[in-house]
């Protein structure tokens, strides 16, 4: 059977993460992208919300993740990828995109982004 990839995408947040001292006290706007690759036929057969990824736990998921302050978004995708491999070990592939929105530089930059895969 061929695996389909599902798309949970624009999980907004307002997180503390950053190198930054201000960066913790004040946080900034996040966007979090999720896509998850498995075998879903099963649930598109039957119609069965257990035989595929629950929106609302991979958001909750998402939301305690964010919540935990660290100063580099790689290491916040990393653990992103990793609860969620754990949650659903039948997902082949997750791929987790986790983008920073206008971070502190000297000069314009409107966003960083990483795309972690596990």
């Amino acid at each position: 059977m061929a695996h389909q990839k599902l798309y949970i995408e624009d999980i907004r947040l307002h997180a503390f993460h950053g190198c930054l001292e201000e960066e913790g006290r004040i946080g900034g706007k996040y966007r979090v992208d999720i896509m998850a690759e498995a075998e879903l036929d099963a649930c598109a057969e039957d119609d069965d919300l257990s035989k595929t990824v629950d929106y609302v736990v991979v958001f909750d998921l998402v939301k305690e993740e964010m919540a935990i302050r660290s100063k580099l978004i790689e290491t916040v995708a990393r653990r992103i990828a990793q609860r969620l491999a754990e949650t659903y070990p039948w997902v082949i592939q997750w791929e987790v995109s986790l983008t920073k929105f206008n971070p502190p530089v000297n000069g314009s930059l409107g966003q960083s982004r990483i795309v972690w895969r596990h």
